[in-house]
């Protein structure tokens, strides 16, 4: 099964964030929140036409020594963060994933 986008509005703040999933449902690239659905849309959208690039990827380590990644638009804006792995294998299996699933069309609107 194909991957997919979750849009979500949070309860506590009334903003909107999305996160990207895998086809088993596990979580694999987080957005920042945003005043607006329609600016929360157009990270998905930035999802969409950067995921498949190499250069977009900015692989970090936590302080703690635990590997993750941030994706990145045309213009070095995070748009969305990894969690963080145990190993730098799963960081690069992660960014793999986005790779594969982050052109994906498919959003589910959960506001």
């Amino acid at each position: 099964m194909a991957g997919w986008f979750e849009l979500t509005k949070s309860d506590a703040n009334g903003q909107f964030s999305f996160a990207l999933k895998a086809g088993n449902g596990e979580q694999i690239l987080r957005s920042e929140q945003y005043t607006t659905k329609a600016a929360a849309q157009n990270g998905i959208a930035s999802v969409q036409k950067n995921s498949g690039s190499d250069d977009r990827y900015q692989k970090l380590t936590a302080k703690d020594g635990r590997p993750y990644f941030n994706l990145l638009a045309a213009n070095s804006q995070v748009i969305g963060t990894s969690q963080m792995y145990s190993a730098e294998a799963g960081r690069d299996n992660g960014i793999a994933s986005v790779k594969t699933n982050g052109s994906t069309e498919t959003i589910k609107d959960l506001t």
